[in-house]
């Protein structure tokens, strides 16, 4: 069956559906169906479950790194609470792109991580990590049985944090201080939950490119390891 049949079949398909759950009277069933959920693939709920997730853990970093780093924050003249909504309403709007002069992606988190930069870093870096992961989704929160994400994208982001997490160890000022700092590590206490953070996000990403790429049967283009952890990947 050739595309444009099996997109008429599954619109079909969606269409008796609807009629049938009209015919019976949709608003006797619990609340809990919805009727968009007909217009779902299970995978299509996957994704939502994983871009679900991917924004409560960026949430999470954003509120670690500035309670490492209050200096930050400092810098921006706002709460925390105040700097933690502009951050959930950044997404699709033009407070993001105002406030970045249109940096978007890897190229806010470099200019975030470079020595000579002034502003709130830990802002400038959560929204160029923000902006990237909405990429790999093809900027959509939800997901229906026409919308499709790349799997390479998927892959490639996963990579590019694994690039963040290594520059956020490494990252140093003329001084040899470090640009933002992350996991501690002394004699009494170990505070290693940025690492666990990026690496939850990093097997997310992973984990639905797996998904992604055994639906559509399009394959994985793997990157070298040593290219991975010196160098940001175009998405």
């Amino acid at each position: 069956m050739n595309e444009s049949k099996r997109h008429k079949n599954i619109t079909f398909k969606v269409m008796l559906l609807l009629s049938v759950c009209l015919s019976i009277g949709c608003t006797s069933l619990t609340q809990d169906f919805h009727v968009k959920k007909l217009a779902k693939t299970d995978v299509d709920m996957v994704k939502d479950a994983y871009r679900v997730e991917t924004k409560r853990l960026t949430d999470e970093l954003l509120f670690k790194l500035y309670m490492r780093n209050p200096s930050e924050l400092k810098k921006s003249g706002a709460t925390l609470d105040q700097r933690r909504s502009q951050f959930r309403q950044s997404e699709f709007v033009s407070f993001s792109q105002s406030y970045m002069n249109d940096i978007r992606g890897i190229d806010a988190i470099r200019l975030a991580l470079s020595e000579d930069y002034s502003a709130d870093r830990v802002f400038t870096l959560m929204l160029g990590l923000s902006d990237m992961l909405s990429e790999s989704y093809n900027n959509k929160d939800e997901f229906f049985i026409f919308d499709e994400i790349d799997q390479q994208r998927l892959y490639n982001s996963a990579r590019n944090i694994e690039v963040l997490a290594w520059l956020l160890r490494t990252a140093k000022d003329e001084r040899g201080q470090l640009l933002l700092l992350t996991n501690h590590s002394s004699d009494d206490l170990v505070n290693l939950s940025f690492e666990r953070l990026l690496g939850k996000l990093i097997a997310h990403q992973d984990m639905l490119a797996l998904i992604v790429s055994g639906k559509t049967q399009r394959a994985i283009n793997y990157v070298a390891q040593g290219i991975v952890r010196i160098t940001f990947i175009p998405l």
